[in-house]
């Protein structure tokens, strides 16, 4: 009977515990040019550094988290001669999927790190659709082997609880567990900020990156 207490007790506090949300801004570095309403993100390489343009951040928590059962299936399309979208954050052991939607041939291909591979051309009629899956955390810089002006990065994290700034710096992260993490915003390939948190049950943090 007391073991039975015991569970019921604890089960009730499980239930109790509500998720928070961590919200707040990040200083953006200006951008190289003004800043186009719904602009497409350009990946961009400059003195070796691997940046967007116009300037974003991916803003992620680092900490023990409980890893899932499975993980949803994500896409870069390349369309018009271009990845779509050009930053996605996924995390680690994601597959992502490259779709053709162009009438020409595309060779997606990655010398980085994190993730070395080569798909091979391949037409629009494909199947199945070439992926890769991603189960490394790191940045992985994609380029097509054709057409040498295409970019695009996919940020492999170790934790679910990650987001894209909006242009103006701005983030918002829900459903995150209470505890003490630590909050990281990826600027470029050379540039991480990191700022210690503490989530409090259903509370919602504000956190911000001057």
């Amino acid at each position: 009977m007391i073991c039975r207490i015991a569970i019921a007790s604890l089960l009730c506090l499980v239930s109790l515990r509500a998720d928070s949300v961590l919200e707040g801004h990040v200083t953006l570095p200006k951008p190289r040019t003004p800043t186009v309403v719904n602009q497409r993100y350009e990946v961009v390489v400059k003195g070796g550094v691997v940046s967007t343009e116009p300037p974003l951040a991916i803003v992620y928590l680092e900490g023990r988290f409980p890893k899932p059962a499975e993980l949803p299936v994500r896409r870069i399309v390349q369309k018009d001669l271009a990845f779509a979208p050009s930053v996605l954050p996924v995390q680690a052991g994601t597959r992502v999927e490259f779709p053709n939607e162009d009438s020409t041939y595309h060779n997606i291909f990655s010398y980085s790190r994190p993730k070395r591979f080569d798909l091979g051309r391949y037409r629009s009629d494909e199947r199945p659709i070439p992926s890769e899956v991603f189960d490394t955390p790191g940045l992985v810089t994609l380029r097509c082997d054709i057409h040498e002006h295409m970019r695009a990065i996919i940020l492999v994290l170790d934790t679910p609880h990650f987001v894209l700034t909006d242009p103006s710096g701005d983030f918002r992260l829900t459903g995150v567990p209470p505890g003490k993490y630590l909050l990281k915003a990826w600027l470029n390939s050379q540039t991480t900020r990191e700022l210690p948190v503490e989530i409090p049950d259903g509370a919602t943090v504000r956190a911000d990156f001057p």
